[in-house]
């Protein structure tokens, strides 16, 4: 069975209200347009803020700190290197536009976001002032929270590399 069979069959069987609305929702995408439109809207974004000042001087404490990406400060400077953060999140962003006409590149954005968002997220671990203790006990701060999101981040790459690969299958299945 293919795979859009597959989805096709597990829809014709949902009885109750709750399966109805979950395949209703299967059936259109939604959860692929809002994540993939949500990812390229948020990469363009945060891309063309690291190129200006402030945007580059807001991260000079996250890479420093960083044991997987500081040298890239070191080597470029700091805003040169965040023009460079900036032009890579572009090119996930715009890779992962080019994968609706063509899966492939946006598989090839999903593994540019993915590398980044993993170097990312690993900076929980690594920048001061991640946590706070409060009454013993510790909490993400405001950091450690704008840094987590590039977690669930990690997480939507990662399915749109699925996402796009199933497509990629499918059309090298046609051919």
């Amino acid at each position: 069975m293919k795979i859009s069979e597959q989805g096709a069959a597990s829809h014709a069987q949902a009885k109750s209200r709750l399966t109805q609305l979950a395949a209703w929702i299967d059936d259109r995408n939604i959860s692929f347009l809002v994540t993939s439109l949500g990812l390229i809207v948020m990469l363009l974004w945060a891309g063309a803020y690291k190129m200006t000042a402030p945007g580059a001087e807001g991260i000079i404490p996250l890479v420093s700190n960083s044991p997987l990406i500081s040298w890239h400060f070191k080597l470029f400077g700091p805003y040169v290197g965040s023009d460079l953060i900036g032009l890579t999140e572009w090119i996930a962003a715009v890779l992962f536009a080019i994968g609706y006409l063509k899966p492939k590149a946006g598989i090839l954005g999903g593994f540019v976001a993915t590398f980044m968002f993993f170097t990312t997220s690993t900076m929980i671990l690594t920048t001061p002032g991640t946590t706070r203790v409060v009454h013993g006990i510790s909490y993400m701060s405001f950091l450690g929270l704008f840094l987590f999101k590039d977690v669930i981040s990690l997480g939507a790459s990662l399915y749109l590399i699925s996402y796009f690969g199933r497509k990629a299958i499918l059309s090298e299945d046609k051919n």
